[in-house]
């Protein structure tokens, strides 16, 4: 670990020029100090990783050199003369391709009309699709050009996201949290691509939780704690629990899962279920059969876009009728049901999307908290008890932590890491009877990341039957006590964690059939 490194030179030979440089950058709100004099450098052709916990500043960090705010002070120098970034647009003109966490997308174009829109393209829209497919195939990121984005999955519109970057042919390219819904397999081929195109010399900066792969990828990294820069180092000098402590100043929380003790009454079953496609892109289910009982994890594992959102709209009430097959949910037939008489039976969900399905942007956190718990004595007599829905948000976020000036905060305000701490202590705090998660620790940092996921453990211990849907493979197999793979709207039989091995998992997400 050292406080500044340089970039590698051969002997004898003139450094390069940064192809950005930033000098003390800072940004304030009202109520935060997003960035505090940041001073960073990313070569030709480097890899460079910028590392910090859920609000941390990185992502004010990015907007700024992407145009989509700007500094209180500071300056940027690209390739060595200084500029004023004003717009996406200006960045997109000196070739700053950025892919958001939180994606820009409009929800009732296809594809390839947001890329159009994003691009400033005056091809005809046969010609973007051809170049939309080239590129998604050739870097392992399928996407269907004609789909409209409403019917995406959030690890298909990141995709959207990554193939409208590479598109531009970037100079310097910013990823902020690319593989978080990518099967370990293409995982693989993103990285050999991204190291061919930083090999031509586009500069990359990588944000990422995932600290394995910044040791695996990244040349360099600058850590940043409290909107201050707090550490550069070479990733792969260090461990993933080094990194981790400079990340969050201190020991990296540990997990602790015993296995799970004698299991109760089933909680939900699922039998035989099937479902066409809602539209012509989507996915069908086929013959869906699982179970969770009281007091385990089933996790389901998958790359996006494989069923996991229907399955899920299925199971919470958000789609009624499915073409054959029966949801009991805590023995009660609830394929009927809407997803409020669901609830009154004990159910929790929180989706994969935390803006605008698990919360309102612009709502209060006290107000998102009425949206699913209001049956905690929030509503009397058909009338808002609001002193208990400010208590409510209160006990939400001290009890987890959330990171936000109090319970009247806009939930937009809030970074991804703690709105998500947010949004599973509020169905956490409702003791629900099941609980189905998707994606719960997708763009979290590793604090928040292991305080969810021993959450989870938690409420299993106290009883819960939890389904768990994620990409990540590592969390699946850290919280899991079963686990079955979502491919082509099939899913496999579950097996123990201790029957199976992630490298198994990996190929059955991939496509590899299972034996019956």
């Amino acid at each position: 670990m050292s406080a500044g490194i340089a970039s590698s030179v051969a002997p004898g030979a003139v450094p390069a020029i940064p192809r950005l440089e930033l000098r003390s950058i800072s940004k304030a709100w009202p109520s935060v100090l997003a960035n505090d004099a940041v001073s960073l450098q990313v070569m030709p052709g480097e890899i460079h990783a910028v590392l910090g916990e859920n609000g941390a500043g990185k992502s004010t960090l990015m907007k700024i050199i992407y145009g989509v705010m700007q500094a209180d002070s500071g300056s940027i120098v690209w390739e060595g003369a200084p500029v004023q970034i004003t717009s996406p647009a200006v960045a997109r003109r000196l070739g700053i391709g950025m892919v958001f966490q939180h994606f820009s997308l409009f929800e009732t174009l296809s594809v390839a009309e947001n890329l159009a829109v994003g691009l400033g393209d005056r091809a005809s829209t046969e010609q973007l699709s051809e170049r939309i497919i080239e590129v998604s195939r050739r870097y392992g990121l399928e996407v269907d050009p004609r789909r409209a984005v409403h019917a995406l999955s959030v690890g298909e519109r990141q995709r959207v996201e990554i193939v409208r970057c590479l598109l531009q042919q970037p100079r310097l390219l910013i990823m902020d949290e690319p593989t978080s819904v990518l099967a370990p397999q293409a995982i693989r081929r993103l990285f050999e691509t991204l190291r061919a195109i930083a090999a031509e010399g586009c500069s990359i900066l990588y944000i990422s939780h995932k600290l394995d792969e910044i040791r695996e990828l990244c040349q360099r990294a600058t850590v940043m704690r409290a909107g201050r820069v707090s550490e550069r180092c070479v990733p792969a000098r260090e461990t993933a629990a080094s990194l981790a402590a400079m990340m969050i100043g201190g020991e990296l929380p540990h997990v602790s899962r015993a296995p799970a003790q004698t299991r109760g009454e089933v909680r939900l079953k699922v039998e035989s279920l099937s479902m066409a496609a809602a539209d012509p892109f989507g996915s069908s289910l086929s013959e869906i059969n699982l179970q969770v009982q009281s007091g385990e994890i089933l996790g389901i594992a998958g790359v996006s876009g494989n069923g996991q959102k229907e399955l899920l709209e299925l199971i919470a009430g958000e789609r009624l009728a499915p073409d054959s097959g029966r949801i009991t949910l805590c023995n009660v037939q609830a394929g009927q049901l809407d997803a409020g008489r669901r609830r009154a039976l004990g159910l929790g969900v929180v989706t994969e999307e935390r803006l605008g399905r698990s919360a309102v942007p612009a709502f209060s956190l006290a107000d998102n908290v009425l949206l699913t718990a209001h049956r905690q004595d929030m509503v009397r007599s058909g009338l808002i008890r609001r002193t208990a829905v400010r208590a409510f948000a209160r006990r939400c976020i001290e009890r987890f932590s959330v990171k936000c000036p109090n319970e009247l905060a806009p939930a937009r305000s809030l970074s991804g890491g703690n709105l998500q701490r947010f949004i599973v202590g509020r169905e956490v705090l409702q003791s629900p009877r099941v609980l189905l998660v998707a994606q719960p620790t997708w763009g979290v940092d590793v604090g928040a990341a292991a305080f969810i996921r021993q959450a989870l453990i938690d409420l299993r211990d106290q009883g819960c039957a939890i389904l768990v849907i994620s990409d990540d493979l590592d969390e699946l197999f850290e919280i899991s006590d079963r686990i079955a793979v979502l491919a082509g709207g099939r899913l496999s039989p579950a097996q123990a964690c201790e029957h199976t091995s992630i490298t198994d998992i990996g190929l059955l997400m991939g496509g590899a059939r299972y034996a019956h």
